[in-house]
């Protein structure tokens, strides 16, 4: 009896040990960029853009990722071939995601593929703290949570085609939401402008609270940009 379980014993504290370093393994990020798009300076590229299967979005930035990222500035994708995108599995949020996390790609379609590349690359990253379901679900909520769109106007930004300062952008969205923003940009396929692109915000490991980003992307605006409209 003794001997069964003092192997008992030890297979417990094998299993104890074997499951913290996948969960160590698992867990190879310190933080999270939460990165959404102006769909105006999308489209307003040669790549050009398509409306999804449902029309055209609504003028309001759209969630582009949720993306688990190091303090090095590295980053991890594709962690979990064993865990695909399984569009049932997200069934309930799916008209939510259709309005506030459009796909812009063409062919039209209706969004799949989009959100099934972000699960893949960035979302299996993120299993030691967020399932399918919850990876997207947390997206969302972080988007209710800081308006970037309202930020903007109520400083007198508006999506009118004309070019505000990079410093003014930053500090309206600071001003509203608390944390200091990275702002993307992309070019005006027509005229060359520096044009607002993304917005980036950083997220703590469990993706439950914002933060200040412990390091930006590479990466630079002009000092004056313009805001397309949609």
């Amino acid at each position: 009896m003794k001997m069964q379980s003092n192997i008992a014993s030890l297979l417990i504290k094998l299993l104890t040990v074997h499951s913290l370093l996948l969960l160590s393994a698992s867990q190879d990020f310190d933080f999270f960029y939460f990165v959404q798009q102006w769909p105006g300076s999308y489209c307003d590229t040669k790549q050009g853009c398509c409306y999804p299967s449902t029309g055209k979005p609504a003028s309001d930035f759209g969630i582009h990722g949720l993306w688990p990222n190091r303090n090095d500035g590295s980053y991890p994708s594709n962690c979990d071939s064993s865990s695909p995108f399984d569009a049932s599995k997200i069934s309930d949020l799916t008209n939510r995601m259709r309005s506030e996390w459009p796909t812009l790609s063409c062919p039209s379609n209706n969004g799949l593929t989009f959100w099934g590349h972000e699960w893949d690359k960035h979302g299996t990253c993120s299993e030691s703290v967020l399932n399918q379901h919850a990876y997207f679900a947390t997206a969302l909520t972080l988007k209710n949570e800081i308006n970037i769109l309202q930020a903007l106007q109520s400083a007198g930004i508006q999506p009118n085609g004309q070019k505000y300062s990079l410093t003014s952008i930053k500090g309206a969205i600071k001003g509203a939401s608390g944390y200091t923003p990275w702002i993307e940009c992309n070019n005006d396929s027509s005229s060359g402008s520096s044009q607002l692109y993304q917005v980036y915000f950083c997220v703590d490991s469990s993706a439950s609270s914002f933060i200040e980003c412990p390091v930006f992307p590479n990466g630079s605006c002009a000092s004056s940009v313009e805001f397309p409209s949609f």
